[in-house]
């Protein structure tokens, strides 16, 4: 499979805004131009599904009514450049964190998806990339539930050599910030991390406190694990929803620490 044919396979929105700048970048530094980009290179679509048209004489945003789908192959292209941000946070690229990445992508991509995808990224860790604009794209195309597990991915990464370095989380906040994710649901991700260090993890990644009566425990539980249910990413691609399925399976984990902890 070409690079570019890996890059342009089903791509809706991450073709527009940010994103298709950095991949037009790269396509026309390393790869073969393809004829025409689909869907247009600067169109970029919103939360209500409507397309805006920013190719215009004025350089304006006008609004055009067409609907574009995200495909699981945005998520992936939208995921390489959060890597790529995070990778780059502390100034280098860590040989574990890069491990990390190859696993996940042999994994999810098989091995020629893998060498295409790594391509992808090496020209993106040569890029500056604004994570700010970057995010606020994805958060203005993807569901909820999507762009927590795009972040559950990014903190794995973060934390592949057992440190969570300053910067990285520094960028990893602001990335949650800026993706529309609630702060709550980011210290839920993080208290996963802690487990050896913070004796109250299972009550934060249930969103819930030690003072907790049973009753409000078992309430949060049943609310997040409802919350981060792998249905609700089905068609993400296989990928995403592997990683909420973690997540499931380390809510029910930290909800059997609780109930052992007070004899439930």
């Amino acid at each position: 499979m070409s690079a570019a044919k890996w890059i342009f396979g089903g791509l809706g929105f991450v073709l527009g805004g940010p994103i298709g700048a950095l991949i037009g970048i790269l396509i026309g530094q390393a790869y073969e131009q393809p004829k025409a980009l689909p869907n247009g290179n600067n169109n970029y679509e919103r939360k209500d599904g409507n397309v805006w048209e920013t190719n215009n004489s004025k350089g304006t945003r006008t609004e055009r009514k067409t609907r574009q789908t995200v495909s699981p192959n945005d998520i992936r292209i939208a995921l390489l450049v959060l890597i790529a941000c995070v990778m780059k946070a502390d100034g280098h690229v860590k040989k574990n964190e890069l491990d990390l990445v190859k696993q996940f992508l042999v994994r999810n991509y098989g091995e020629q998806g893998a060498v295409e995808a790594l391509k992808l990224l090496k020209g993106l860790l040569d890029q500056d990339i604004n994570h700010i604009s970057v995010s606020e794209q994805i958060a203005d195309n993807l569901n909820y539930s999507t762009r927590f597990e795009l972040l559950h991915f990014l903190l794995e990464l973060a934390h592949a050599d057992g440190i969570y370095d300053e910067k990285e989380e520094s960028l990893i906040l602001n990335i949650s910030l800026h993706l529309g994710l609630s702060n709550a649901d980011y210290r839920s991700l993080v208290a996963l991390y802690k487990k050896n260090v913070d004796p109250n993890w299972a009550y934060e990644a249930l969103e819930t406190a030690p003072t907790a009566t049973d009753e409000e425990v078992k309430k949060a539980y049943r609310r997040v694990a409802m919350k981060y249910h792998p249905d609700k990413v089905a068609s993400a691609g296989e990928e995403i929803k592997q990683k909420a399925t973690e997540k499931f399976q380390q809510i029910n984990k930290a909800y059997e620490y609780i109930k052992q902890q007070r004899g439930l």
